[in-house]
């Protein structure tokens, strides 16, 4: 299984630079499922491979001046620091035992993975579904204020399943603030590196780090980032983003079903 581990470690940057997300959502199942590492722990190594890989993809973008920086300010501090609240108190504050419900145990693990298959579900949606570009000339009016509170959101989510939230954070870049689909990934991927390399190091005193296997993941990961750049210079990625949405509700339906049914077999 870390054979298929290390495989599914390269779709991980592919996505990230084929289509500028959702390869995050990928990360913890495959820590979980294919490595066997302990949900809460997977959450940890997940901040890790997400910051760095998201810090090799946004590279490009800053260089191109795709990337707004007050926006990241706005953006990410509020997150960051809902990411360090997360961290340290909501998450050890969650039972080992969460609750006993004729005879199915809601473990910590499993509350966190239904969270993370929900988010996974969303996250399909908001690829399958069409588009909506900011493209077009206006006066942008700064909804500033819906801009923090979808930061603290976004913490939340990061602070938990180790997710970057790219798919919490593009439309909202996209819609409130009237970004190019291009400036709204860049600036995107700045802000999940900046949240997922705090969140990381906020947790490196919760749980002992296996630093040769983290690199390893990561190198990878980083690798299909490569991969992915190349390919999307060949593949528009519009169009694979609907049939990766597709992929990723599968998964969601399948952790679904192996968290719920398949734990009571």
């Amino acid at each position: 299984m870390e054979i298929i581990g290390y495989l599914a470690s390269v779709l991980i940057g592919i996505s990230l630079g084929l289509i500028g997300g959702g390869g995050s959502i990928l990360t913890v199942p495959v820590l979980v499922y294919l490595f066997s590492i302990d949900t809460v722990l997977a959450t940890t190594y997940s901040l890790f491979v997400v910051g760095f890989t998201s810090s090799v993809g946004s590279l490009s973008y800053l260089k191109k001046g795709w990337v707004e920086v007050r926006i990241v300010l706005f953006f990410g501090l509020p997150s960051t620091i809902s990411v360090f609240l997360t961290r340290h108190y909501l998450l050890p504050r969650i039972p080992e035992l969460v609750m006993n419900v004729g005879g199915f145990e809601l473990t910590r693990s499993i509350l966190l993975m239904l969270f993370f298959a929900v988010l996974m579900l969303l996250a399909a949606y908001s690829m399958i579904k069409k588009a909506v570009e900011g493209e077009e000339e206006c006066n942008r009016t700064a909804h500033m204020i819906w801009i923090v509170v979808r930061g603290l959101l976004v913490g939340i989510v990061t602070g938990l399943i180790g997710a970057g939230g790219g798919f919490l954070i593009i439309p909202a870049l996209i819609k409130l603030l009237k970004l190019t689909m291009k400036t709204a990934v860049g600036t995107s991927l700045v802000i999940i590196a900046v949240n997922s390399l705090a969140g990381f190091a906020f947790s490196m005193d919760q749980s002992p780090v296996r630093w040769p296997f983290l690199l390893t993941v990561t190198i990878i990961a980083i690798f299909g980032i490569f991969i992915g750049s190349y390919l999307s210079a060949k593949i528009e990625g519009k169009k694979l983003k609907p049939a990766f949405g597709w992929f990723v509700l599968v998964m969601g339906i399948y952790i679904l079903i192996k968290e719920i049914l398949l734990k009571r077999i």
